[in-house]
């Protein structure tokens, strides 16, 4: 504890600079955007080009709207400050899936959800600081 009465902050990863900062932001919120309105959305309302795929995959319609509400969750908490680490994190599982999917059972081109990967692993590796801090109070109040 400081003078004040606050934890004091033990980390060993430090804050990202500002340049890096802003470049997070602004992938943050392209990518938010996108994985709102162009992933997750036409999944969740059943639009017909994201039914096709999953047909394919063969696992009924339920997958379809499970892997949109993951898309629009993932891309809110992109957007909050304090989940955009651990959001990455989840995005970045979603595309290792896409990618394995696109690439053995649809036959599709990987390229997109690899360079989403990247993107993702990018933001989740700028925002480490935060998801530390986030994990380790969460961890604190479980003991």
């Amino acid at each position: 504890m400081s003078a004040n009465g606050t934890a004091t902050e033990n980390t060993t990863t430090a804050r990202p600079g500002r340049g890096l900062h802003i470049t997070l932001w602004v992938l943050q919120i392209l990518l938010a955007g996108f994985m709102i309105a162009a992933s997750g959305f036409p999944k969740v309302i059943g639009h017909e080009s994201a039914a096709e795929g999953f047909d394919l995959i063969g696992w009924g319609d339920w997958f379809m709207y499970v892997v949109g509400a993951l898309e629009i969750a993932g891309g809110i908490g992109l957007l909050v400050p304090r989940l955009s680490g651990l959001a990455a994190i989840g995005l970045s599982l979603l595309m290792v899936g896409a990618a394995i999917f696109n690439a053995t059972i649809l036959d599709y081109p990987v390229y997109t959800p690899l360079i989403l990967l990247v993107l993702f692993v990018f933001i989740a590796w700028g925002r480490r600081y935060q998801t530390g801090l986030l994990l380790s109070h969460g961890l604190a109040k479980v003991r």
